[in-house]
């Protein structure tokens, strides 16, 4: 019923002209944004701080390690904190180019004009290049719900009336961007398997090294 571990599908940036970020390159870690919620046994999900918290703080810490381990030590961004609205905008347009991402690159729909993988910010992420000195920021965005023991019941109970109810599941995505251009160089889609719940250290270490496995760093 669940996939036995978590599955990743990429996209590098074309025209081909990017193989990893020259050496001395900097990097800024862009805090996760996530949002994590219960499903409850009619299929609403009720929102969880306390899970988005601990799993934003996980994926934190996996991250900077996972980046560490790689030789690309990185400055860590908390957009909460910065009270920057420029760079809160930028946030907000990864997240919208992200959605925009997932439905052409990923879904059923093409865009007739877009060759390859050709997404960018713009230059305004340049804003994030000059305020913190990095050439390239990695944007985290996780989502998802839990199912509650409510639902796996109802999901029992229609199982045996050969009805399928969905237990919920989590996706992580990650964007690198080049700041000075504001092209997306390389993103990721993954969806989460059971051993790797972001809401403890261990399972946001197993999703980040899945997430990041073939990452050009």
């Amino acid at each position: 019923m669940l996939a036995g571990c978590t599955v990743s599908n990429q996209r590098v940036a074309s025209p081909a002209d990017f193989s990893k970020p020259p050496s001395g390159s900097t990097f800024a870690l862009v805090q996760p944004d996530v949002s994590l919620g219960l499903l409850g046994a009619v299929g609403i999900v009720e929102p969880r701080k306390d899970w988005s918290d601990a799993a934003r703080t996980n994926l934190t810490a996996a991250l900077s390690s996972e980046l560490a381990r790689r030789g690309q030590g990185a400055t860590t961004i908390s957009f909460d904190a910065e009270g920057n609205d420029r760079i809160i905008q930028i946030l907000h347009l990864n997240d919208a180019v992200g959605q925009s991402i997932q439905t052409f690159s990923y879904g059923l729909y093409t865009l007739p004009t877009k060759k390859g993988f050709d997404w960018t910010l713009g230059e305004g992420a340049n804003v994030i290049r000059d305020q913190h000195g990095a050439d390239f920021a990695l944007f985290i965005n996780a989502k998802g719900s839990y199912a509650s023991s409510g639902r796996v019941a109802t999901m029992i109970g229609a199982a045996l009336l050969g009805v399928s109810v969905p237990l919920g599941g989590q996706t992580i995505q990650a964007s690198l961007v080049e700041l000075k251009t504001g092209r997306i160089v390389w993103y990721n889609l993954a969806v989460a398997g059971p051993n790797a719940d972001m809401r403890s250290p261990e399972g946001a270490a197993a999703l980040v090294a899945s997430l990041m496995e073939k990452a050009p760093l």
